[in-house]
């Protein structure tokens, strides 16, 4: 019997926190300003999320557009406040000017973290060479997910590399889970499944009216269904 797929949706708010629970999301990411491509959400609106559904969240660690770092320190502060307001599981990837992953700032922020589950995110989309980030980014406490389409411009054109990826699981800075997340079509579901890829992210794919709308209970449960149908051998 094949793995349980982990299905991950954007929240902006606990209005669609609720529905995409309830639609059979496993998990969110909570983010705010989806114009920036998703940025740390304020703790309020943590808490408030927190406190109407039960299930996992994961908390962006973002502070404008794009992939450098900005301000570590105010990360650091934003990271320390979301834990103390009892956040576990967070989001973040930072490149340097060379495309290369900004060791400096992801290694001050995961010792805020304390060993902390978290996701590295498109960022690995966007790196020189992704393979060479996943090796040097290797080790760093709590990591366990990279959210990718293995694409900066979707799953439609990273899905060789996404299966490629999936094949090499188990080997050194490949031990990690694969989300699959952005230009993420139901189309794309069976082959991914059948490669073994257990874990999808889908953010606008979960709102029929766009960002300006709600999530939908039925859109996520229409994935819900579409990732437990067994994939073809």
């Amino acid at each position: 019997m094949s793995e349980r797929a982990v299905l991950e949706v954007i929240a902006l708010d606990a209005e669609d926190a609720v529905a995409a629970q309830a639609g059979g999301a496993d998990r969110l990411e909570l983010v705010t300003d989806m114009a920036a491509d998703g940025l740390t959400p304020p703790v309020e609106v943590f808490a408030a999320i927190r406190a109407a559904v039960g299930i996992p969240l994961r908390v962006m660690l973002r502070l404008a557009d794009g992939f450098a770092a900005g301000d570590v320190d105010r990360l650091a502060r934003a990271a320390r406040d979301l834990r103390s307001a009892g956040a576990e599981e967070f989001v973040l990837g930072f490149l340097d000017a060379d495309g290369g992953p900004d060791l400096a700032a992801l290694e001050r922020i995961v010792a805020e973290l304390d060993g902390s589950p978290w996701t590295f995110h498109r960022a690995l989309d966007h790196a020189a060479d992704r393979d060479t980030l996943r090796k040097q980014v290797d080790g760093l406490p709590g990591l366990d997910t990279y959210l990718t389409a293995g694409a900066a411009t979707g799953v439609d054109e990273g899905l060789p590399t996404l299966l490629a990826e999936a094949a090499r699981t188990g080997e050194q800075g490949y031990e990690q889970h694969l989300l699959v997340g952005g230009g993420l079509h139901l189309s794309h579901v069976p082959t991914l499944r059948t490669a073994g890829i257990t874990a999808f992210h889908i953010g606008g794919a979960a709102r029929p009216d766009g960002w300006t709308g709600p999530v939908s209970s039925e859109a996520v449960r229409e994935w819900r269904t579409a990732l437990d149908t067994p994939p073809t051998p």
